[in-house]
């Protein structure tokens, strides 16, 4: 009960301390703009931190430590793409995007980019893209509920429901007032904490698994799979298949809103190589220690975990190595993932709602001051629809936030990337590329069949199909317009 104590205690103070950020950030919200990309503000450090930690959520400490627990070495194929893609998006999208955000009439968000830089007066780009923002981000908010649920569960006992409902309240609130600003400090702050974390935790687990030697020994004896990269857990082989599925998660770095929405809001183009430099190193140490606590996780509980509990390897570890105060700071850490994650979405989707879809319905005079209103209610509308799904039986982190990335990814990533590379490219390449993708990840997510093939990440389909899809309408179109020139 002492434990208990001292470990709620420190929720609470945690808990106080983002509420105080969101209140202040919204004594700074005064437009739409501060509420939607902070007004274009951010520096080095907010830009990075809170990027890394918008995207990793609590998969990196819940799901990834668990994939490891299970997987063993297979696990690392994942962390390789998951840098690769942080390290291109860095490189290549980053720069241009924020300064064309800018130029073209300081669009506020990636659907009013993509409307303003294809010229589509018909605002069928921008409708298409927020409504996939929509649905994909009902999938991907409701991940970070799920987690927040077991988190709860796990660490007080509360039902599953309230624990839920806990973690949904509590994000509703700081986001919804503070908006953008709120989102990126407190993500900042959050991805500081999760750093530490995943650090101390790893450094713990791994000092009590005795060191690399005797972790990969029990691992072994544990199943000697488990210290083979190229082979599943039963004993069958990776393959070409799975190693590309799993490299492949790194392709949807390029389509992921919630990430680039920091390269848009960041205070001058300049500041981007620093804050690259930053993210890539938070993203390198947070995916090295995820693995490491998950490998520990094998060689000091053995087999303890099953199926989806193994996501809760890194709770596990806390009760049982560590003091209760630094225990419930750590456990805090994953409550910082969950939100820092789940405030961006909200965030986002709001935005697509009212800059994407009110916006383009209403005119009247009042229009700034009622579009706050509808983001705000926006966001708890996304966070209703989220906590249904949330609440269905045997939830999984992981599958949630794998389909929710592929869509992304392979919805927006190829649009993003060749619109910011290729100059000719055409509205109709772009709204085929946007559709194929998103079309072909629900569809092959959902297909019943043991074919090899189909054992693929659908992200990896779906993004080449989107780009092929660009491609061949770029090419029917420049044929068509050039025979109409000809005759």
């Amino acid at each position: 009960m002492a434990n208990q104590t001292i470990i709620f205690i420190t929720f609470v103070a945690y808990l106080f301390i983002i509420f105080v950020i969101g209140w202040y950030a919204w004594r700074r919200t005064h437009s739409l703009s501060d509420y939607i990309l902070g007004g274009r503000k951010l520096g080095s450090w907010t830009t990075a931190i809170s990027a890394g930690a918008s995207d990793m959520s609590a998969w990196l400490l819940l799901g990834l430590p668990g994939y490891a627990y299970l997987a063993g070495l297979e696990a690392i194929w994942i962390a390789v793409g998951l840098f690769i893609g942080t390290c291109l998006n860095w490189y290549l999208v980053a720069p241009r995007l924020r300064i064309d955000s800018e130029l073209l009439n300081n669009a506020l968000t990636l659907p009013e980019y993509l409307e303003y830089r294809f010229k589509d007066d018909s605002h069928v780009l921008r409708i298409i893209s927020a409504l996939f923002i929509l649905l994909f981000y009902l999938f991907y908010t409701s991940s970070g509920l799920v987690a927040g649920g077991k988190l709860f569960e796990a660490v007080f006992g509360l039902p599953y429901t309230w624990a839920v409902l806990i973690g949904a309240v509590t994000i509703l609130i700081y986001t919804s007032l503070g908006g953008f600003l709120a989102v990126s400090w407190t993500d900042l702050i959050q991805g500081l904490l999760m750093a530490l974390a995943l650090s101390y935790v790893a450094i713990i687990s791994l000092y009590n698994a005795h060191g690399f030697d005797a972790l990969f020994a029990s691992m072994s004896a544990h199943n000697p799979e488990l210290n083979n990269a190229y082979t599943f857990v039963s004993g069958e082989s990776l393959g070409f298949i799975g190693i590309v599925s799993l490299l492949g998660w790194g392709l949807g770095y390029f389509g992921q809103p919630h990430i680039l929405i920091r390269f848009m809001a960041i205070q001058s183009p300049q500041k981007i190589p620093s804050a690259r430099r930053i993210a890539l190193s938070w993203t390198f140490l947070a995916l090295l220690c995820a693995l490491l606590i998950g490998f520990s996780g094998i060689a000091i509980l053995g087999g303890q975990l099953h199926g989806g509990d193994s996501e809760k390897v890194f709770i596990e570890l806390l009760h049982l190595l560590l003091h209760p105060l630094p225990a419930g700071i750590c456990l805090a850490a994953i409550l910082a993932a969950i939100m820092s994650t789940a405030d961006s979405q909200l965030l986002v989707a709001s935005s697509a709602l009212t800059e994407d879809i009110y916006k383009l319905f209403n005119h009247d005079s009042g229009h700034e001051a009622n579009s706050l209103i509808t983001g705000r209610i926006a966001v708890i509308l996304i966070t209703l629809f989220a906590l249904v799904l949330a609440l269905q039986a045997d939830t999984n982190v992981l599958d949630l936030v794998a389909y929710a990335w592929a869509g992304f990814g392979a919805t927006f990533g190829p649009v993003i990337l060749l619109s910011l590379f290729w100059k000719s490219m055409l509205k109709s390449s772009a709204i085929t590329g946007m559709i194929t993708g998103g079309l072909t990840v629900i569809i092959w997510k959902n297909i019943e069949s043991n074919h090899w093939l189909f054992g693929l990440y659908e992200l990896v389909p779906g993004f080449l199909i989107a780009v092929i899809c660009i491609m061949l309408n770029q090419s029917m179109t420049n044929f068509i317009n050039a025979t109409k020139t000809q005759h």
